[in-house]
């Protein structure tokens, strides 16, 4: 495996997305938090963003939809041009469903888990997604600290990919830097999301430099 690493423009400033993207142009996935403000407390950018983004940035758009009626919406990410279009297993009753739309409009269907639900009953259905996001803070919020009680659930997703030979993407989200990526690495997780770690020091790029080089020193033990 390879570590990733995918920078969350929550952690950016808003007023200048398209310099603070191409600040981290040597990112592996640049991290977009879409929210609703219904299925978490708080409002943040959305399509029409992402498709202005889209023309500003060559990375892979990773999109996490922290919304209700994922089925409604995600497809549009998708057709807009994000590489990969994450919805909550919580906010629909048919995951598949809306798997099969995001992958049939030309991106890779992530399933995301908020840290308190847990992992088994979605174990058979994991071969109709490319990308796991577990969570390791409750989703809403960037700055949050780590929780690293989720890690036997990241431990277990890398048991059950392995197992089942998945091709898929296993990613962490939330309280991620320096003090913790190691630990998440060795749990299993290939794909980091990193805001304040990123963005908050003076050199955005050099910052996810160290975290890949951090990830992957603890990925090849």
């Amino acid at each position: 495996m390879t570590a990733f690493i995918a920078p969350s423009i929550l952690s950016a400033d808003f007023a200048r997305l398209a310099e603070e993207t191409a600040a981290v142009s040597n990112a592996d996935w640049l991290h977009v938090d879409v929210m609703d403000n219904h299925f978490v407390p708080n409002l943040t950018l959305g399509l029409p963003v992402v498709k202005s983004l889209r023309k500003a940035s060559s990375l892979p758009f990773d999109c996490h939809l922290m919304i209700e009626d994922p089925k409604r919406w995600a497809p549009s990410y998708a057709e807009a041009g994000a590489h990969n279009v994450t919805f909550h297993a919580e906010a629909t009753q048919d995951p598949v469903s809306v798997a099969r739309d995001i992958r049939a409009a030309g991106a890779l269907a992530g399933l995301a888990i908020k840290p308190g639900t847990p992992l088994e009953p979605y174990l058979p259905i994991l071969a109709e997604f490319d990308t796991l996001l577990v969570m390791t803070v409750e989703p809403g919020f960037g700055g949050q600290s780590f929780r690293a009680e989720v890690l036997p659930k990241v431990r277990r997703a890398r048991q059950a990919i392995q197992s089942g030979h998945l091709k898929l993407y296993l990613e962490v989200d939330g309280g991620i830097n320096e003090d913790t990526i190691e630990e998440a690495a060795r749990a299993g997780a290939d794909v980091f999301v990193a805001g304040s770690a990123v963005y908050d020091g003076a050199d955005p790029a050099a910052a996810v430099e160290r975290l890949r080089e951090q990830a992957n020193s603890c990925m090849a033990q």
